[in-house]
């Protein structure tokens, strides 16, 4: 019997298919649900958008993005959770193996290999419901298998459902708010694809952070634990309890990565109003209730996102917008074109939160 569980102990850290059904379940029926025609209806409005975006965007970021027009679609939420439990299931692949030795060694029996299920059962559950959540949050993504070993290039998805909530919640028009979040997501695109080293660079960094956490699964400790219970209850002692489970290098590598994603999405943030000025009706309005929003959090999507370190991601957008926003004020578009240049010029933690460093050392 012993030996029987732990066969099906390893046979995953999650059960991905129940996963995916308790997430659709999640998404299925919840507020602003379109149907198939509705969603087919909407593609020609986000075509039309994306055929004036990707011109000026050329024209702003001095580049062109060949073939994206053609690599974007209007998704419902059901389709997004699927593409993204394939995402999720990518990632942990690379790290299963190792932690499932660590967890269910040979000869592990009957009482480890039981708590090893007694886990899975536990973690699909919470990426199911974590999918969910964000299936009903999600506006647009650009849809990159970072860690793949091939470089086929990104899809936009744009989450219409999600996308007419916001703008009725918001009180914008509709055909301008879709505008302007494809913006978003196009810059993402222009990030990857017009500098190849990117890709390759972040994906490097990932997956050795995901080996090395991957290596020492006990790292969980109680100061650790007790950090996440700080978290959830708004108290913060200037680190993210997520840093609590890192050695010192390990959290060097995890802020470096950081880094880079706040740079990511604030560079997108700060590209949606800049282009936006010309193709976006009332963007400022529409900028300027969009970011109220995101501060407008119940306490039980504040205590979620922290568990899970989605506001880490709030952040990216906040730092990067500002570092963005400063290189261009004090170096103007050049400056922001370099940011782009190579590996050497992506701004250090350190510079995030004091763009003059970046400028110091890059520009001097």
């Amino acid at each position: 019997m012993g030996r029987r569980m732990e066969r099906s102990a390893r046979r995953g850290l999650v059960d991905w298919r129940v996963a995916e059904r308790i997430a659709v379940d999640r998404v299925r029926n919840s507020q602003g649900t379109l149907t198939a025609y509705e969603l087919a209806a909407a593609e020609p409005v986000y075509a039309a958008a994306m055929r004036e975006i990707v011109p000026a965007l050329g024209v702003a970021l001095g580049t062109e993005l060949p073939g994206i027009v053609e690599r974007c679609a209007v998704v419902a939420r059901e389709d997004w959770v699927r593409a993204n439990v394939a995402t999720f299931s990518q990632l942990i692949g690379k790290i299963e193996g190792d932690l499932l030795e660590q967890v269910v060694p040979p000869n592990a029996g009957f009482v480890k290999a039981s708590m090893a299920i007694a886990n899975r059962a536990v973690s699909t559950r919470e990426f199911g419901y974590l999918l969910g959540f964000l299936g009903q949050r999600v506006l647009g993504q650009y849809d990159l298998a970072i860690l793949s070993a091939e470089s086929t290039p990104g899809r936009l998805l744009f989450l219409d459902e999600n996308i007419r909530r916001t703008a009725a919640s918001l009180d914008v028009p509709l055909n301008p708010f879709r505008t302007w979040i494809a913006l978003h997501e196009t810059t993402h695109a222009f990030e990857f694809e017009a500098h190849p080293w990117l890709r390759p660079y972040l994906a490097e960094r990932l997956e050795r952070q995901l080996t090395s956490l991957s290596s020492g699964v006990s790292l969980m400790s109680r100061d650790a634990v007790s950090r996440l219970g700080r978290a959830l209850r708004g108290r913060s002692s200037g680190q993210h309890w997520m840093e609590g489970l890192m050695s010192e290098e390990q959290r060097r590598e995890f802020r470096e990565i950081q880094a880079v994603m706040s740079l990511l999405e604030g560079f997108g943030d700060y590209v949606m109003d800049e282009v936006g000025r010309d193709l976006v009706p009332d963007v400022e309005r529409i900028s300027r209730r969009f970011h109220a929003r995101r501060e407008q959090r119940t306490g039980a999507e504040r205590a979620i996102m922290r568990v899970t370190g989605l506001d880490l991601k709030m952040e990216q957008y906040k730092q990067g917008e500002a570092f963005v926003t400063a290189i261009a004020r004090e170096r103007g578009a050049e400056a922001l074109r370099t940011l782009w240049r190579g590996p050497e010029t992506l701004p250090l933690p350190e510079e995030i939160d004091r763009p003059s460093l970046w400028v110091a050392r890059v520009l001097p």
